[in-house]
C-alpha cells in the first residue's frame, strides 16, 4: 500500500529508554517501540521529555502506529520557555533589522516548497486528510513566511510622529516593538498551514515562540522547526514541544515569562485557556480562533445549480468536514430546494471514500476513534430529535470503503428536516455532516444564517452582485465568501464574532496583534518650567 510506503520517511528508530504514558485516545509507547521516534525541538536540538514519555502516533486511515513522539510537560515547558526567553534578550532575533529576519522568512519558503512532497506526505500519514488536499494547501504556505517577512520589513515597524495639540514645543514618537515569548497552540486539523500562519508573523514582529503542537498530529511542526534553523533562525528563538493540553498547554499559557497567547481549537478549550490565564492572575495578549458552524445561504438566482452544488459540496466535505469553516449549515431558496437536495444527495452519496494516499480518493477518514465516536453520537441526537438522514448517518462498510474496518471512517452525511433547536443546527458537528434548511426570503434567509452563537465562516451564492454585498453586510461572520469557498491568504484577515474567537490571523491585524507600540514625548522648548512655583504652567 502507499500508506505504508510512506510511512517509512518518518524519522529515526526509538529505543527502549522510552516509558509509556496514558494520553487519551494516544496509545502509550511500548518500551521497545521499533517505530520511528520524534523528540521535542529544545534550544536547537531534539531531546527526549524530562520523564522519558512518549506516545505513538496513528495513522487515522489505517488504525496503526507510524511513530513516536516525545511527550512534553510542565517542566520541558519551563525549559523551552527559559530558552525562549533567553534568546529574545539576548536579542539574537529580537534587536536585529527587520530586513534581516526578512531575508531569513524568504529561505524558510524557499526549504518548504522543495520539501513540498515529503510534507503534504507527513500530513496526510498523521491526520488522514486526503494527500491531494495537502499538495494543494501546503503549496500555499511559503506565501505567509513571504509576506509577513516582507510586510514587516518595508511597513510594521514604520515609526509615527502623531500630531499634538501644541506641536510649537513637542514632538512625540510612536514605533512598534515585539512583544517576547509567545506561546502558540496548534490543533490536528491544519497542521503544518496553522503552526506557519502563527510562526511567520511571531517571527517577523521579532518574537520568540514556544509552539505545542497535538499530540494526534506533531510531525510537521516539528519538521519546520528543523527548517527554521537551517533558514537560520538562531538557536533558542524557536521550541516546539508536543504534550497534552492539561500538562503541556496549562504549563505554557500559564507560564510568568509567556508575554503573548494565540490558539486555534475548540471553543470550550479556548474558554477554559482564558479561564486558567485568570486563575494564576495573569494579564497578556491572547488571540483564539476557535469553533464555527458556517452557514451557506444558496439563493435561487444562482447561475447554475449543478454549480452551486459543485462549490457546497466542496466547501462541506473536504477534509472530512474537519475545518473551522467547512459549510455545516445549508439555506436554500424555496424555488431550487428540492433540485438543489437532489444533486447534492447524490453527489454526496456517489463520494470515494479510502485510502487518503491514492488520488481517486475524495474523503479520507476522521483524525481518531475518539472523533468518529463524538460525530456518531451528534447524528444520532440530532435523529432524536427529529431529523432525517437524507444520506449516510453511519460508518462506512466494506463496499464503500476498503478500509474500513481498521480506520476511522464516516459516510459523509446529509440531514434533513431540522428544527432550529436541532443539535445539527445549533451545535458545531466537527465531521462530514451537514444540514438542509430552507428559506423564502432574503431577510429569512440572513435570519437563519445569523441564528447560532457562533460567527466565522459564511458563504453566499448568488448571480446578483448587488445582493451578495447587501446579504454579505449583514452576516456576522469573519470570513465569507460569494460563489466559492475556503479561500485564504496571508494579505486577508482571519476570526470570527462571538464563541468563534477574538483577534484576527493575517494581514496587518495580525503583525500589530504580535507587537505593540512604545510612544516618546519629546519638549523641544529652552523655556524653564516649574508647576510648583507656576500656578500657570501647564500640565499635559
Amino acid at each position: 500500500r502507499q500508506i505504508t510506503a510512506m510511512a517509512s520517511h518518518l524519522g529515526r528508530v526509538a529505543g527502549s529508554r522510552l516509558t509509556s504514558v496514558p494520553h487519551g485516545s494516544r496509545r502509550a509507547v511500548a518500551s521497545s517501540s521499533n517505530l520511528p521516534h520524534h523528540g521535542l525541538w529544545l534550544n536547537g536540538s531534539r531531546s527526549e521529555a524530562v520523564d522519558g514519555a512518549a506516545v505513538e502516533v496513528e495513522n487515522p486511515a489505517t488504525g496503526s502506529a507510524i511513530a513516536t513522539v516525545a511527550c512534553g510537560s510542565a517542566a520541558d515547558i519551563h525549559a523551552a520557555v527559559s530558552g525562549a526567553h533567553d534568546a529574545f534578550q539576548e536579542g539574537v532575533w529580537s534587536k536585529i533589522s527587520p530586513r534581516s529576519r526578512c531575508r531569513v522568512l524568504f529561505r524558510v519558503a524557499d526549504l518548504l516548497r522543495q520539501q513540498l512532497s515529503d510534507l503534504a506526505s507527513m500530513e496526510t500519514l498523521q491526520t488522514g486528510r486526503c494527500l491531494r488536499e495537502y499538495k494543494a494547501q501546503l503549496g500555499r504556505v511559503p506565501e505567509w513566511f513571504e509576506y509577513h517577512g516582507s510586510y514587516a520589513a518595508s511597513h510594521g515597524f514604520e515609526g509615527k510622529l502623531p500630531p499634538l495639540s501644541d506641536v510649537a514645543d513637542h514632538v512625540n514618537m510612536v514605533w512598534r516593538v515585539p512583544l517576547g515569548v509567545c506561546g502558540l497552540i496548534t490543533p490536528w486539523n491544519h497542521p503544518l498551514l496553522i503552526a506557519s500562519k502563527k510562526v511567520s508573523v511571531a517571527l517577523a514582529a521579532g518574537n520568540s515562540i514556544v509552539l505545542k503542537p497535538p499530540m494526534e498530529a506533531p510531525l510537521t511542526a516539528l519538521r519546520l522547526a528543523e527548517l527554521l534553523e537551517k533558514a537560520g533562525v538562531p538557536r533558542g528563538v524557536v521550541q516546539v514541544i508536543p504534550g497534552t493540553g492539561p500538562g503541556a498547554g496549562e504549563s505554557l499559557v500559564q507560564h510568568p515569562l509567556v508575554d503573548r497567547v494565540d490558539f486555534t481549537g475548540g471553543t470550550a478549550t479556548g474558554v477554559q485557556i482564558a479561564r486558567s490565564m485568570a486563575n494564576v492572575g495573569k494579564v497578556k495578549p491572547y488571540c483564539a480562533e476557535l469553533g464555527g458552524n458556517a452557514p451557506v445561504i444558496v439563493f435561487d438566482d444562482v447561475r447554475s445549480v449543478e454549480d452551486a452544488v459543485n462549490g457546497v459540496a466542496f466547501a462541506a466535505f473536504v477534509a472530512s468536514g474537519q475545518t473551522c469553516v467547512s459549510v455545516k449549515r445549508i439555506l436554500i431558496q424555496r424555488g431550487i430546494k428540492q433540485e438543489f437536495t437532489e444533486r447534492l444527495v447524490a453527489k454526496v452519496a456517489a463520494l470515494c471514500l479510502g485510502d487518503p494516499m491514492l488520488p481517486e480518493t475524495d474523503l479520507g477518514p476522521l483524525i481518531s476513534q475518539v472523533q468518529l465516536s463524538r460525530v456518531q453520537a451528534q447524528v444520532d441526537k440530532a435523529l432524536e430529535q427529529g431529523a432525517q438522514v437524507l444520506c449516510g448517518g453511519q460508518a462506512p462498510g466494506a463496499a464503500r470503503c476498503d478500509l474500513a474496518g481498521n480506520g476511522y471512517f464516516y459516510e459523509p452525511t446529509i440531514l434533513g428536516n431540522v428544527g432550529l433547536d436541532n443539535t445539527a443546527f445549533v451545535d458545531e458537528i466537527f465531521g462530514p455532516v451537514v444540514s438542509i434548511s430552507e428559506f423564502d426570503s432574503e431577510d429569512e434567509g440572513i435570519q437563519l444564517a445569523n441564528t447560532s452563537r457562533y460567527g466565522l465562516g459564511g458563504a453566499i451564492w448568488t448571480s446578483d452582485v448587488r445582493r451578495a454585498h447587501r446579504v454579505a453586510r449583514q452576516l456576522r461572520c469573519g470570513v465569507m465568501w460569494v460563489n466559492c469557498h475556503h479561500r485564504n491568504d496571508p494579505s486577508s484577515p482571519w476570526g470570527g464574532f462571538g464563541h468563534s474567537g477574538i483577534g484576527r490571523e493575517n494581514g496587518p491585524d495580525a503583525f500589530e496583534e504580535y507587537t505593540t507600540t512604545q510612544s516618546l514625548t519629546i519638549r523641544t522648548s529652552d523655556v524653564p518650567e516649574n508647576w510648583f512655583g507656576d500656578r500657570s504652567a501647564r500640565y499635559s
